[in-house]
């Protein structure tokens, strides 16, 4: 079962969204509090009383999100990025680089390592932080070389026999025209392709945004995970309202009627099973969150170690022949006779 507790306290520095402010600020004045109050017994009711109301409040805004703002805390700049739970869940992780024909992509990091005493391989969309960071990884956007270094891992995972793990969190794979001149959607279908017909297990964990084709081109799976606040879409709000309504405005309108949320897509049959998150998002607590997500990647790859490679082939097509849902309607009223 999934931890629940976590620290209320968090640094000054730590950047916040609007609907966090209530929560933050009252933790804020609760760290002062216990800071003057030098560890006097005096306070410790007050202090606790204070903090029972920051997790009431805290529970009463999070129940009540809207998608946008859900779309916000995917995108929250402290959430933890690929190389945040690699740290807590592989820790003799080691990363390898190039796809062997162009370069190496830093928006998509790959290697070898250990989860749970397995040895498996990991591969996912990497953000950065500073602005060096960001730039360098090109704001987690990858280009075709970063998707063909993944081609590249996976197949040879399948011949050593190593389950795979894919970290998903990208805004969408990178449009320039450098990537469109090197074969960006071609690289995208052949990652299709190549994870359609591994034979060994694969589990996929969207950890943050899941932006269109540069999404799915590493979300091929037998088991699709996503984090409670994670988002998954074939394209941005931003880019939903700019076509439909021709107004950046309508972003909130658009999230909502795109169905991008874990709890929608559990609902819709897209993905397994929603991973809870620290209360109040995974960028208040890095650990319980690598956790929470360490547990269920663990279950779900014990079921399907079970299963012989035709049968993981099979699966993952039937799983994605079954997605979606249509309404057939019946033929059109015959026209009344004048």
């Amino acid at each position: 079962m999934a931890e629940t507790a976590a620290p209320l306290v968090r640094g000054n520095d730590t950047p916040m969204l609007d609907f966090e402010r209530p929560v933050v600020e009252l933790e804020r004045k609760i760290e002062e509090l216990v800071r003057v109050s030098g560890g006097a017994t005096e306070l410790h009711p007050q202090i606790t009383l204070l903090e029972a109301r920051a997790r009431e409040l805290q529970q009463k805004i999070f129940a009540e999100l809207t998608p946008w703002q859900k779309v916000q805390l995917s995108r929250h700049p402290a959430r933890p990025y690929t190389l945040d739970f690699i740290e807590r869940l592989v820790p003799d992780f080691i990363e390898l680089h190039g796809d062997r024909r162009f370069a190496d992509d830093p928006a998509v990091v790959g290697g070898f390592g250990t989860f749970a005493g397995m040895p498996v391989l990991v591969v996912g969309h990497q953000k950065g932080r500073s602005t060096k960071e960001k730039v360098q990884r090109n704001f987690g956007q990858p280009k075709p070389e970063g998707y063909r270094k993944a081609q590249r891992l996976m197949e040879l995972a399948a011949r050593t026999g190593r389950p795979i793990l894919c970290l998903i969190d990208t805004q969408g794979a990178y449009p320039g025209v450098d990537a469109e001149e090197r074969g960006q959607a071609e690289a995208i279908a052949k990652s299709l392709e190549v994870m359609a017909g591994l034979p060994v297990p694969i589990v996929c964990a969207v950890i943050g945004e899941g932006g269109s084709g540069g999404a799915l081109a590493l979300g091929v799976a037998n088991r699709i995970l996503m984090l409670e606040y994670a988002t998954y879409s074939v394209i941005s709000p931003e880019g939903c309202a700019s076509i439909l309504w021709r107004d950046d405005g309508k972003k909130a309108e658009a999230a909502a009627a795109m169905k991008m949320t874990a709890t929608d897509l559990r609902r819709l049959g897209v993905v397994d099973e929603v991973v809870p998150e620290a209360p109040g998002g995974a960028h208040r607590d890095h650990d319980l969150s690598a956790r929470n997500l360490g547990e269920a990647l663990r279950r779900h790859l014990a079921e399907l170690l079970l299963m012989a490679p035709e049968a993981l082939r099979n699966d993952r097509y039937s799983k994605f022949r079954h997605m979606g849902a249509f309404v057939e309607s019946g033929d059109k009223a015959a026209p009344t006779p004048q």
